[in-house]
């Protein structure tokens, strides 16, 4: 069993699809549209085989939901190594997009760091060395 993709609602999936397919290496698929449900959406599959569905519908609204609550809370991307976590962190600063944690260590071994996309939806860079 694995996980086939997870799903995000976004305002604007164009952007989330942009800003997935600059960043972090995924290729979009084309825009699937039902105009009869006001429903758009398009998946972005990453070179390792992972896959994100960016999902629009005309009826759902903004979450009122705190950033720390039960259920999903972020994506994490495997940057490969520390260098790339650093140079992903400073291409995404330079871009203008929030670094909400600065590359750490973190307790289990981890070094990350956590930025936001442009819908806000929390993503960590990471790397752990294997052992």
């Amino acid at each position: 069993m694995r996980i086939d993709h997870v799903a995000l609602w976004s305002r604007e999936i164009d952007s989330l699809r942009d800003f997935y397919t600059t960043y972090f290496g995924g290729t979009a698929g084309p825009n699937y549209e039902n105009p009869a449900r006001g429903f758009e959406s398009c998946f972005v599959t990453f070179p390792d085989g992972g896959v994100l569905e960016l999902m629009s519908r005309s009826d759902v609204k903004e979450s009122a939901m705190p950033r720390t609550h039960l259920g999903f809370t972020h994506l994490a991307f495997d940057c490969g190594c520390r260098e790339q976590v650093d140079a992903l962190t400073e291409r995404l600063r330079a871009d203008g997009h929030p670094i909400l944690c600065e590359p750490h260590t973190t307790g289990d071994g981890y070094y990350e760091c956590v930025v936001g996309d442009p819908d806000g939806n929390l993503l960590e860079l990471v790397y752990k060395q294997k052992a």
